[in-house]
């Protein structure tokens, strides 16, 4: 048996609160499941499963918040792996010629399956499966919330599009769909419910104490973290400007050669030649702690990501210096989307070893950032925007990026932040060599 504990989430995390349970005592679960949801102050977060086997059992029920380190549950992980059945697998059915036995609902899906059907109000035992032996899967549960015509509760010309659960929940609170507001999208089961629920309190009843929202824990957080980031670091900034004319020359010949799903945009290209230069300048790549600087053994390369509705996270990217540049863009992608819907998973949120923040889309042109303790730098880029640019003797125009560095001069001076920045730049001039 193993325990599976609450997760370090970032640097500045100490504690979190079990929001949902997607497993119950007796699932079987695979490394990579998503088991759980935990509330951070920043994110609410999904949390996979480490190990494969079975949950024995929940040891910290839902809406407990617990320190970082505590054990969640109890897995059993004494079956080998190859041979420990999947949450995907139906019980095998005694032999017969009879029918097969029916499985029940909660054995045939997997976790993720069973949240998504929860999170659309899906009853699984209404959901007919089309995996191996009647397994629900997420085209079941994606077809079961698909909208439907519903031609009956409306005149022929304006046809109402309701998803099936809607019409059923609709039958069950005694709402009747053609009363509701019309619209441009499908009625929704939350449409649904807000019809069926009494009138709101009126105004000058409601609690003079505004409810706390997640972008208002989200920033208390980052305040915290900057200030302590600005008492406790003394920090030094350079800035160096880069030419981007055949790295982007380069890029676009390689994207035009590649399937539109593995082309790469310009800010993968400065994410891959940070960590390419983090690797090459490891000073900067790494901690302080405890009154001494700690290099990191990987570049783990954090980007900064606003969340919809005020805040920040920072995802990160995993041993960026080896990965290859299409790797990155779908890293960059996949959890940069999750991050700005505010529902990153845990594997998302690990320790970075340095942190890169890009405002170039939103046309800064300059970012002088602030360090992410306990790290020792961050990596700004800004806008990148045609300038007068001289090329042996000859002004031309040429695409360019301002990179900055914030940096820790506890642990390194300014010559070794300029060997980094132009580190960077080397990268960024033989881009064919990524």
């Amino acid at each position: 048996m193993t325990d599976f504990v609450m997760p370090s989430l970032g640097a500045d995390m100490e504690s979190g609160t079990v929001v949902e349970w997607l497993v119950k005592p007796g699932d079987p679960v695979r490394k990579g499941d998503v088991v759980a949801v935990v509330d951070t102050a920043k994110a609410a977060v999904e949390v996979e499963c480490f190990h494969t086997g079975r949950i024995d059992r929940l040891l910290v029920p839902e809406g407990q918040s617990v320190p970082v380190g505590t054990p969640l549950a109890v897995i059993t992980t004494d079956q080998p792996a190859e041979q420990a059945p999947t949450a995907r697998q139906a019980e095998p059915a005694a032999p017969s010629p009879a029918p097969p036995k029916e499985v029940p609902a909660e054995l045939a899906a997997t976790p993720i399956v069973r949240h998504l059907a929860k999170e659309a109000g899906i009853d699984l035992h209404s959901v007919r499966g089309t995996g191996p032996d009647g397994v629900v899967t997420r085209r079941d549960i994606d077809q079961a919330t698909t909208p439907v015509v519903d031609r009956a509760s409306t005149p022929a010309a304006s046809p109402r599009l309701v998803s099936p659960y809607a019409r059923g929940l609709a039958a069950e609170l005694g709402v009747d769909l053609a009363v509701l507001p019309s619209g441009t999208g499908p009625v929704t089961a939350a449409a649904v419910r807000a019809a069926a629920e009494p009138h709101p309190v009126a105004p000058h009843s409601a609690s003079p104490h505004p409810t706390r929202t997640r972008a208002v824990d989200n920033r208390s957080a980052i305040a915290e973290l900057v200030s302590r980031a600005n008492r406790d670091i003394p920090h030094y900034h350079l800035a160096t400007t880069i030419d981007l004319h055949r790295a982007l020359a380069w890029l676009r010949g390689r994207n035009k050669a590649i399937p539109v799903a593995d082309r790469v945009l310009p800010a993968a290209l400065l994410l891959k030649a940070t960590a390419l230069a983090a690797a090459a300048v490891p000073e900067l790549n790494g901690f302080w702690v405890d009154g001494a600087a700690r290099h990191s053994s990987t570049v783990d390369l954090g980007v900064t990501v606003a969340v919809r509705g005020g805040g920040l996270l920072v995802p990160v990217i995993a041993e960026a210096d080896a990965l290859p540049l299409t790797e990155i863009m779908r890293g960059l992608r996949e959890q940069a989307a999750r991050a700005r819907a505010g529902r990153p998973r845990a594997s998302d949120l690990g320790q970075a070893s340095i942190t890169v923040t890009n405002l170039g889309d939103l046309g800064v042109e300059v970012v002088h950032g602030v360090i992410h303790p306990p790290q020792v730098a961050l990596v700004g880029f800004g806008a990148v925007v045609d300038r007068p640019w001289a090329v042996d003797g000859l002004l031309g125009v040429r695409p360019v990026v301002t990179a900055t560095l914030a940096a820790d001069h506890r642990a390194t001076d300014g010559a070794v932040g300029a060997r980094f920045l132009r580190a960077v730049d080397d990268v960024l001039q033989r881009p064919e060599e990524l």
